[in-house]
């Protein structure tokens, strides 16, 4: 509930019509109607006034709208982090990826060719070796 809708609730359930709780919080009945329609707000100072008034803690009065407001960013925190986690699981899945092929090329190269190619080798090596002895 905001802030208004408390202050409209709360004066009603102690009887006080806006020009008696205007009186108690030394405002217009104006401005008590401003306020309960949320046009404009307490400041601090009128709100200690109006929590005496109206027999209910600061707290009480603005608590609901604190509320919704804490809990509306809470909600949208919670999006983004969801939205980040996918983001860096993503490129961790990409470096992961990336590095096991960076992995496999270093071997290759380290190490010399790996399955047919080394075949090939030995046959142009033997050929090579061959073509030697007969010019000799």
């Amino acid at each position: 509930m905001a802030l208004g809708q408390n202050i409209l609730e709360y004066r009603k359930k102690n009887g006080l019509s806006q020009e008696q709780l205007g009186d108690k919080v030394n405002v217009t009945r104006q401005t008590i109607s401003n306020w309960e329609l949320e046009e404009t707000a307490p400041n601090p100072e009128q709100l200690k006034l109006l929590s005496k008034a109206l027999n209910v803690s600061v707290d009480e009065l603005i608590d609901n709208d604190l509320q919704n407001v804490v809990l509306s960013k809470i909600k949208v925190t919670e999006k983004q982090t969801k939205s980040i986690k996918k983001i860096l699981k993503g490129f961790l899945i990409g470096f992961i990826i990336f590095l096991v092929i960076d992995i496999i090329a270093f071997l290759i190269c380290f190490f010399g060719h790996i399955g047919p190619f080394e075949e090939n080798n030995k046959e142009i090596l033997f050929h090579t070796q061959y073509m030697k002895s007969d010019i000799i």
